[in-house]
């Protein structure tokens, strides 16, 4: 009796949908069904689809209030917050939101499917299915896509995301995946993956997507479905009918109350409820009802960084069934706004190169009661004093925490990063934080016979020496050139006391603007030779978010580079390339406007300490590629960059990479095909020529890029001092010595996506290494560069470079 009355309610559960949408009365049939070929556009009176009770909708909303970027979406539409329990993602694994701007447009197409197009018209997203015969936004919260015979083809309750709802079901195989923050809609840290024998709960990677080992789970035996059912419980069913719990229904009546069960971006899944009227049990807002895993801060991962991040530790505020994380003394977030990123040093870490006795004269240990980070041991003593403990910390340069249990006398010794930190009445044990004794005064030791050991040091040394005084002549001597030119040519500079003058689709800002948008230019984004980034906001009605560069010392020669730039980069418009919104030429003050880059620079991904997945950095080498095409070739106007590095490779909100940083750039006209200047560029990608008295081409570029393809292969920067093998310590030799003995996996040892696509590594080497010529002749153009990336071309061995020196430069 009780196993019928369980499948009972199951098949009503899944029916649910299905009898919303057939046995409506027939006004309520027309008002729910919607048609072949209708469409939703932002900013308009049909931006969205209605359920019949006006209870959900489905369609575009503004991401964080941003109103120049939407979601496509579904939403509770009747309460101020109008919660999102569900947004449009692209289809690969781990794949990012779906983001898209004010002139974007959804169909539903006569094929009976979903498209939403850019404001270009090109699809960005569809739901992969066709044949529908109309679409709904049901009362449940679930839009579905239905046949003519009313079943359903697609539905937002079979592809969730981090919510599901009353009468929703998950089958085996269905995930959940948390948000990175609550206003960042991005995969988060954090999967809900139903299967077989239970739920489970994992810790996952960003933005890579692997996932660490479980930290809470509800077994199962041979589960069938979890489900959420109408009375607010939430429950997985095994084959036999039985049930296992994961939170406790309290809410008798679903026409009294919202409800819906979220993965939070701290990795708690948490069940909400809102009531529809103002009630004494719960303020009209939403309130948690249950809570798991019990307490997060105590879930413990063997790899990672645990739930606050590296350095942190957390605690659970009971009140509130809220997470909080902190950072010891003297230790401070990375990011204020991204708490997870963890914690870093406020002060120079201890030397290995100080002796015992300064050791102990510059640095102490603080100590820290009921907090503890239970892994990153690496040494152990027992029995010993607390005393002892805390000298052996002291003089050990690798040392950042001891930790002492005065229970069995037992001492640890930790070093950084530290993970999964918690703090709370249950720890027992006392951790001693070793900070400086005086920040101000600590001393920062450099042995300059680690320089002398290394016969590539000296070869590196003796470079840098030529080609400081090579460039010393050379800046002397432009300085005379340049100063006759200035004579001669002084009424033909053009002047930029008019915007007008610049003919270009460009927005011409006023300086109060961008000063208000800046907030008095207060939040850095990155400061280069020619001028500091800023992050702003305008005040329009989109409230785009905006970089401002501005360049604050303005001599003749810096005028003129404001104008170059200018001119250049207004007339670029390449998906691959960051794009210049406006400017600002107002008295002495250049500013420069750009579209905002929300996930920062290549550089802070390329060598963290979890790899990008593979497919991720093939598409950023394609993508920097097609950058640097437009610029050589496409332009009206030729553009070298001359400063490619990952520093100027920016990262929008889906990891498309956009060249940036156009203020070095040397600009010739379509006859020219070579141009002698400055010295310029960075360390480490600027190619040979650069210190030959030989004209500049193209080329210098291209030997940058091959510098960023063997650091996108590797994820390691080209030149790494630390590394304990000699002959790696020089990406260029590693790789060209790699190549040549038939070893590339080694590039990518421990890097199981790139090793089941070696031949692809093989192929991205062997076009970096043409790349990396020192005769620039030898070096493929950026056209040719990509043909042999998407592998359109035969590539054959590329020649052994005489020489590598020129990469440390």
């Amino acid at each position: 009796m009780f196993e019928l009355r369980q499948t009972k309610e199951q098949m009503a559960l899944l029916l649910l949908p299905f009898f919303l949408l057939l046995s409506s009365s027939p006004s309520v049939q027309a008002q729910q069904n919607i048609t072949l070929g209708s469409s939703l556009t932002p900013q308009s009176s049909t931006s969205s689809w209605l359920s019949p009770s006006g209870d959900f909708a489905f369609g575009f909303r503004p991401v964080d209030g941003n109103t120049s970027s939407y979601l496509l979406a579904v939403w509770f539409n009747k309460i101020s917050n109008m919660t999102v329990v569900w947004y449009a993602k692209n289809t690969e694994e781990d794949a990012s939101v779906v983001q898209v701007s004010s002139s974007s447009r959804l169909q539903l197409t006569s094929s009976g499917a979903l498209s939403l197009q850019d404001p270009t018209g090109t699809e960005v997203w569809n739901n992969q299915v066709v044949g529908a015969a109309h679409a709904a936004m049901l009362d449940s919260g679930n839009f579905v896509l239905a046949a003519s015979d009313g079943s359903t083809k697609w539905e937002t309750f079979k592809n969730p995301v981090d919510t599901i709802l009353p009468s929703q079901v998950l089958n085996p195989g269905m995930k959940l995946r948390s948000r990175i923050i609550s206003t960042d809609y991005s995969n988060g840290r954090f999967l809900l993956d139903l299967q077989t024998d239970g739920a489970f709960f994992y810790p996952v990677a960003v933005p890579s997507g692997y996932q660490y080992d479980s930290y809470w789970s509800v077994p199962g035996n041979d589960t069938t479905n979890l489900v959420f059912n109408v009375s607010g419980m939430i429950y997985i069913t095994s084959g036999n009918g039985t049930q296992n719990k994961i939170t406790s229904g309290v809410i008798t009546s679903i026409e009294d109350y919202y409800q819906r069960a979220t993965l939070d971006p701290d990795g708690v899944f948490r069940q909400y409820v809102y009531p529809k009227k103002v009630s004494n049990l719960y303020p009209q807002a939403w309130s948690v009802t249950d809570f798991k895993p019990p307490n997060i801060c105590s879930a413990e991962t063997k790899v990672g960084s645990g739930i606050c991040g590296f350095n942190s530790y957390c605690t659970l505020e009971v009140t509130n069934n809220q997470t909080t994380c902190l950072c010891p003394t003297q230790y401070s977030f990375i990011d204020e706004g991204r708490k997870y990123k963890g914690c870093k040093q406020d002060f120079q870490p201890q030397s290995c190169d100080l002796d015992e006795a300064d050791a102990m004269m510059q640095f102490q240990l603080v100590p820290m009661s009921h907090v503890d980070w239970p892994q990153s041991d690496y040494e152990q003593y027992s029995p010993i004093t607390k005393d002892q403990c805390q000298h052996l910390c002291l003089i050990d340069c690798f040392c950042a925490v001891a930790v002492f249990n005065d229970g069995d006398n037992t001492c640890w010794k930790k070093k950084m990063p530290l993970s999964n930190g918690i703090i709370g009445d249950g720890v027992q044990r006392t951790v001693f934080i070793k900070v400086p004794k005086n920040k101000g005064q600590q001393s920062e030791l450099i042995d300059s016979s680690t320089w002398k050991k290394d016969k590539k040091y000296w070869i590196l040394g003796s470079s840098l020496f030529l080609g400081s005084s090579f460039l010393v002549n050379i800046i002397l001597i432009s300085v005379l050139l340049f100063g006759t030119y200035c004579c001669i040519n002084r009424k033909k500079v053009p002047t930029l006391q008019s915007p007008s003058s610049l003919v270009l689709p460009l927005k011409s800002f006023t300086y109060a603007e961008l000063e208000k948008a800046t907030s008095r230019f207060q939040e850095v984004l990155g400061t280069g030779a020619s001028g500091i980034v800023y992050k702003g906001q305008l005040q329009d009605d989109l409230g785009t978010c905006i970089a401002v560069k501005k360049i604050d010392k303005l001599e003749q020669e810096s005028e003129k580079e404001f104008a170059v730039e200018v001119q250049a980069v207004g007339r670029t418009h390449h998906k691959n390339l960051v794009r210049l919104l406006g400017f600002c030429n107002e008295g002495k003050e250049r500013l420069l406007v750009y579209e905002f880059m929300s996930n920062g620079s290549l550089n802070t991904f390329l060598f963290g300490d979890v790899r990008l997945q593979w497919n991720l950095r093939v598409q950023l080498a394609l993508g920097v590629a097609r950058g640097l095409v437009y610029l050589h070739e496409e332009c009206s106007t030729q553009i070298i960059h001359c400063d490619i590095k990952p520093q100027n490779i920016l990262l929008d909100g889906n990891f498309t990479a956009k060249i940036s940083d156009f203020g070095l750039a040397k600009l010739l006209r379509t006859n020219q095909t070579q141009t002698n200047t400055g010295i310029r560029g960075t360390r480490g990608y600027v190619a040979p020529e650069w210190f030959k008295n030989t004209g500049i081409t193209a080329k210098v570029d291209v030997y940058s890029f091959g510098v960023i393809l063997l650091e996108l292969i590797s994820c390691r920067p080209n030149v790494d001092l630390g590394v304990a093998e000699e002959d790696q310590k020089i990406l260029a030799y590693w790789a060209n010595d790699c190549y040549r003995c038939g070893r590339v996996d080694i590039l990518v040892e421990g890097d199981d996506e790139a090793i089941c696509n070696l031949k692809v590594v093989e192929r991205f080497v062997a076009v970096a290494l043409w790349c990396l010529q020192e005769d620039p002749t030898m070096r493929p153009t950026m056209l040719k560069v990509t043909q042999m990336l998407d592998g359109g071309v035969v590539i054959p061995p590329p020649a052994d470079p005489s020489s590598f020196v020129s990469s440390l430069r």
